[in-house]
């Protein structure tokens, strides 16, 4: 009998805005409904979002399906809310809450994902595997795996933020810690030099040192590839490493 009553107003209230414009009777069906949109809301939180944001949201959502609801299909507002609201967060996540851009069919189906990873770690009372989610997604392990790496791309810190941000070693940055100095920066100039030297050499030496130090061979292989022995190898090294070392 409440329940039937229950619905007695809110076709009443849907009657009001609809069809005699009463904005107030609109007004009244959001507060009657925002627990709703509030529930809807803590069931998206995922811990990165505030609830507040995610309550605005479904709120928005709420009021667009008050605007686009027919009373006299004579269904229950609540069965064609839930989805409306439902897909206004999905939009959110989807178009606002990336670190980085990441293609929409993605996104849906990270959002598949990690939910019924959630759906599953209630049933089971543990973390699924990835086997476990593919099957109940009716998908297969790959898919499921690059949802996952995906999803990563929903959070980032800032390079200039701190390392730690429970205050220690505060003043070290996430940048400072990526990559290292090469130290091939140093051999630029040396190569320049030691280019001009190369082409003074006579042509038998600029082999013997392309050959020995670009393509790594052995003086044994050298000696092979020029037709010399290996002997005669070492010596033309020695004397083109010599005259390079005194030119640079």
């Amino acid at each position: 009998m409440p329940r039937s009553r229950d619905r007695r107003a809110e076709r009443a209230l849907f009657h009001r805005y609809h069809s005699l414009g009463d904005h107030s009777a609109r007004e009244d069906l959001a507060k009657r409904f925002m627990p709703l949109a509030r529930q809807l809301a803590r069931r998206h939180q995922n811990g990165r979002e505030p609830l507040e944001d995610l309550v605005q949201v479904a709120s928005l959502g709420l009021v667009k399906a008050i605007d686009r609801f027919d009373s006299s299909r004579g269904t229950a507002f609540s069965s064609y809310a839930v989805p409306t609201i439902s897909g206004e967060l999905k939009r959110y996540f989807r178009d606002s809450a990336w670190s980085a851009h990441v293609p929409r069919g993605m996104q849906e189906r990270v959002l598949a994902v990690n939910g019924t990873i959630a759906r599953l770690s209630r049933d089971l009372g543990r973390s699924p595997s990835v086997q476990e989610v593919a099957a109940t997604m009716d998908s297969d392990s790959e898919t499921v795996l690059e949802a996952m790496e995906a999803s990563m791309a929903y959070d980032s810190v800032s390079l200039d933020g701190p390392q730690r941000p429970d205050g220690e070693e505060m003043g070290v940055s996430h940048a400072e810690t990526i990559g290292e100095e090469d130290p091939a920066y140093e051999l630029v100039d040396y190569r320049d030099a030691t280019a001009a030297a190369m082409a003074t050499l006579p042509k038998r030496e600029q082999t013997v040192l392309r050959l020995r130090f670009v393509e790594g061979l052995t003086q044994s292989e050298i000696g092979r590839r020029i037709g010399v022995s290996q002997m005669h190898v070492s010596r033309l090294k020695r004397r083109a490493l010599k005259q390079l070392h005194e030119q640079v």
